[in-house]
C-alpha cells in the first residue's frame, strides 16, 4: 500500500486545557460570562501584562473588575496564563484559560490561587 504524500492534518491534536468547574447554578447564564482584556507592552516573546480588566454583562465582570488584587495578581502572569474565559454550563461555571500542548501544559501555583480566587467570587454572586 502506497502512503499518501498529502495527509490529512486532522485527526488527534496534542492540546489540552484545564477546567476549574464551580459547583453553582448559573440562573441567568448572562451574569457569570466574563473574560480578561489586557493591556500588554512589548512585541513578541517580550510582550508583558501592564493592566487587566475584565469584561461581560452581568455582576460577575463587575466583581472580578473591581479585585484589584487579583488583577495585580494575573497582571504578574504571561499573556497566554492571562487570557481568561468565565463561562456557565449545565449547573455550573467554568473557568479556563487557553489551550496548550503537553510540553506546556499545566497549573502553576499562582495560577491556582487565581483561579480559586475566582470561585471565591463566583460562589458569592
Amino acid at each position: 500500500m502506497m502512503q499518501d504524500p498529502n495527509p490529512i492534518p486532522w485527526g488527534a491534536q496534542d492540546r489540552f486545557q484545564a477546567h476549574f468547574i464551580v459547583k453553582k447554578d448559573p440562573g441567568d447564564s448572562k451574569k457569570y460570562v466574563a473574560r480578561t482584556t489586557l493591556a500588554t507592552r512589548g512585541h513578541f516573546a517580550a510582550k508583558t501584562v501592564t493592566k487587566v480588566n475584565w469584561s461581560g454583562a452581568g455582576k460577575l465582570a463587575s466583581a472580578l473588575d473591581a479585585d484589584s488584587e487579583l488583577n495585580e495578581m494575573i497582571a504578574k502572569q504571561s499573556v497566554h496564563d492571562a487570557t481568561i474565559y468565565i463561562e456557565p454550563t449545565d449547573g455550573a461555571v467554568r473557568i479556563r484559560g487557553k489551550w496548550d500542548n503537553h510540553m506546556a501544559f499545566g497549573i502553576t501555583k499562582e495560577l491556582y490561587a487565581i483561579y480559586d480566587r475566582i470561585a471565591g467570587h463566583i460562589k458569592s454572586i
